[in-house]
């Protein structure tokens, strides 16, 4: 018997939603063959199974969301009984974290903070709570100890669904009795009307989790962007000339080859940019893990070319075309949509003359790539045709200034308008 367990997708992941079964109860299956896919905040993939033989047991139906190492199927041959699963008596199985009985509210109570009301609700005094990074850094941001809140997650983890469901419940206990607007975030608008010509279609996984991520960024960062004008016509000139010595080599070369290049040189000139912030320390990241968003079907992915200091033009180029296909396929691996230190990504593809993008956490910038065309300019009092697109830097206004940040872009700016040929 083999168990087939949830894989964690990324350190931070701490649970993954069965998307399909692949096989089903009674099939054969190959060792690496694709058994299931799965959904989380980072990456759709399809799971190779762990061994060869016949899938005896499926423990989460389609739809179901498990924590990490949980158990979700079992491998074994034809006719093989499965053994009962063992219940640890240590860790219970669901075991959410005890309710408070709600008490009638008197006619003018007193503000109570929420951490004294649930404090004997956490982890025992002096006990480490279990949480993600992502947790302890929404605790972080409002000042609150993870220990004080009841974690659902399997061994009793805190989940960022525990920690947003303590902080809004702590924010209305606390809301003064006087007479006050009600707050925005409280106030829903109905999207639609009954009777209204309309197709409700539920959410998928991945589309909650970067809307969640999307609306914790724009908390988290003091989002400013600055938008430049480049002219790409010496390295369209380039791109022309060297395209089909690319292709030799199953290679495409692409307006991306040159700003992924232009990218990590102004990364290393102003590294700051490459930084992260840990509450009022700056962590400087030594390796450059460049992140290129690829659009699919089904949602945005971000998949990561580490090391991306040690790669030439076309050692850049070869990395975000597998990984781009891969994407696509859903085989990435776990860390291949992780530790990404800075992230570009490319609107213009679709026509936008530019975007204001949103940064992903916790890195503290991003740079979106404008449409690239031929355009009317003045060279030198004369009127010429360029090849002429924006870019735009999204940047953490906490720890990056508008000198900095202008630095940077013209740094990218300057070193695609004169790109050496020889680096290509």
């Amino acid at each position: 018997m083999s168990d087939v367990v949830m894989p964690q997708m990324g350190e931070s992941i701490a649970e993954g939603t069965i998307v399909r079964w692949i096989k089903k109860v009674g099939d054969r299956i190959d060792r690496d063959e694709p058994l299931f896919e799965i959904s989380t905040d980072k990456v759709d993939a399809e799971i190779p199974s762990p061994a060869a033989g016949v899938l005896v047991e499926i423990r989460a139906k389609e739809g179901e969301t498990v924590p990490v190492n949980s158990v979700v199927a079992v491998i074994g041959e034809a006719g093989e009984a499965v053994a009962a699963v063992p219940v640890k008596a240590d860790v219970p199985v669901q075991a959410p974290a005890p309710t408070p009985t709600p008490k009638p509210a008197p006619a003018a109570p007193a503000p109570v903070p929420p951490p004294a009301e649930a404090a004997d609700q956490g982890a025992p005094e002096g006990q480490r709570q279990k949480s993600s990074p992502l947790v302890r850094k929404i605790a972080q941001e409002h000042n609150l100890e993870i220990g004080r809140v009841p974690g659902t997650g399997l061994g009793g983890r805190v989940t960022k669904d525990d920690i947003l469901g303590y902080l809004g419940k702590g924010e209305r206990r606390a809301a003064p009795t006087a007479p006050v607007a009600a707050p925005q975030a409280a106030t829903h608008v109905p999207a639609f009307k009954p009777g209204d010509n309309v197709e409700v279609v539920a959410m998928s996984v991945m589309r909650k989790k970067i809307a969640e991520h999307m609306v914790f960024s724009r908390r988290t960062s003091a989002h400013v962007h600055s938008v430049f004008e480049v002219d790409y016509t010496r390295v369209a000139k380039i791109r022309e000339a060297r395209k089909a010595d690319y292709e030799r080599q199953g290679v495409k070369l692409t307006y991306m080859s040159f700003l992924m290049k232009a990218t990590v040189d102004a990364l290393k000139a102003v590294p700051i940019i490459n930084s992260s912030l840990d509450g009022d320390q700056i962590v400087y990241k030594k390796d450059i893990n460049l992140g290129i968003a690829v659009a699919l079907d089904w949602g945005l992915l971000v998949p990561v070319i580490r090391h991306a200091e040690e790669k030439n033009t076309l050692g850049l180029s070869r990395a975000i075309q597998d990984l781009a296909a891969r994407a696509r396929a859903k085989q990435l691996k776990p860390d291949e949509v992780q530790g990404g230190t800075f992230t570009i990504t490319n609107p213009g593809v679709f026509g936008a003359l530019f975007g204001m993008p949103i940064i992903s956490q916790p890195q503290v910038a991003i740079m979106g790539v404008g449409n690239i065309e031929k355009r009317v300019a003045v060279i030198e009092d004369a009127i010429a045709i360029r090849t002429k697109g924006y870019l735009a830097l999204g940047y953490d206004h906490r720890l990056i200034d508008g000198a900095v940040a202008d630095e940077f872009m013209s740094h990218v700016k300057k070193t695609l308008e004169n790109f050496d040929s020889d680096a290509v």
